[in-house]
């Protein structure tokens, strides 16, 4: 696929401009938020936008009608440091990059590793790294703990859990070699470098893997540990916590301390919802 204008998929630094004012999207590495941020959040759309939090099906939280300095799409300063404030916003200059999304419940029941650490290790490995900046606001790391939720969500790179302490890594639409998922963020980010150096620069490189011309990895066989897809997650209790649709208008002030009355972190899924683990209702 050949591009002919550059990526503009919507950051903090770089919002889109809608009809209602800027919106503003603020990356949530694995989904998950912790209930301060959250509340920190909704005061910030209250105060300069539209009073609501909205979530995205890569599992992202977004303001709306957000104000821009006269004559630019830019946020005032006063607004990027009120959000900043609420955490979400650890590196500015990788406020793009940071696209990773992991099995909801890893961790907190069933699936074959806990994630976690993993998605940590390479949110901290992105931000570290100042190339790793430049990747395209929409390439996506999809981890899934080998249940299956996510193994038909198309990424860019990513993993699945074999359960014997390995992960089989994935790039585009192929598969890559069988790793530790101790190490497995070192790998990922090595990929995203690779990817980098592969897809030059200008408006028409490649926003994802699967548009560079010849493979990043070197394709092998799926691994017969890798498992079939799963349904994605229900609403209601299930295993792990509950796990509430959000409405399409978004979640309001009420709304938000409800759910940071149930937990200290809650985890937004792709389905647009949001996962309150068990462990802390």
């Amino acid at each position: 696929m050949n591009r002919f204008r550059p990526d503009h998929c919507p950051g903090v630094l770089r919002p889109w401009s809608a009809a209602d004012g800027l919106l503003v999207r603020l990356r949530l590495p694995g989904g998950r938020v912790s209930a301060k941020s959250l509340h920190a959040l909704v005061e910030v759309a209250e105060r300069y936008g539209d009073g609501h939090v909205h979530v995205t099906t890569r599992t992202n939280l977004q303001v709306r009608a957000m104000p821009a300095v006269p004559g630019t799409e830019c946020l005032p300063d006063e607004v990027l440091t009120a959000l900043e404030a609420t955490g979400l916003l650890p590196s500015r200059s990788h406020d793009l990059s940071r696209n990773v999304m992991a099995s909801p419940q890893t961790g907190l029941a069933g699936g074959r590793a806990d994630l976690r650490p993993v998605v940590d290790a390479l949110d901290t490995a992105l931000c570290g790294d100042p190339e790793l900046g430049r990747l395209p606001g929409r390439f996506l790391f999809v981890l899934d703990d080998g249940r299956g939720d996510l193994l038909d969500r198309s990424c860019d790179l990513g993993l699945v859990a074999l359960g014997d302490g390995s992960a089989q890594l994935r790039a585009g639409d192929g598969w890559g070699p069988v790793v530790s998922v101790r190490d497995a963020h070192a790998h990922l980010a090595d990929l995203a470098r690779l990817f980098l150096d592969a897809r030059g620069a200008g408006p028409d490189a490649p926003w994802h893997v699967v548009e560079l011309p010849e493979p990043l990895v070197e394709p092998v066989p799926r691994s017969r540990g890798v498992p079939g897809a799963a349904p994605p997650l229900a609403f209601g209790p299930v295993p792990g916590g509950v796990h509430r649709p959000v409405p399409a208008e978004g979640l309001d002030r009420a709304a938000v301390e409800r759910l940071c009355a149930a937990a200290p972190e809650l985890v937004v899924t792709p389905w647009r919802g949001i996962l309150i683990p068990e462990e802390t209702r």
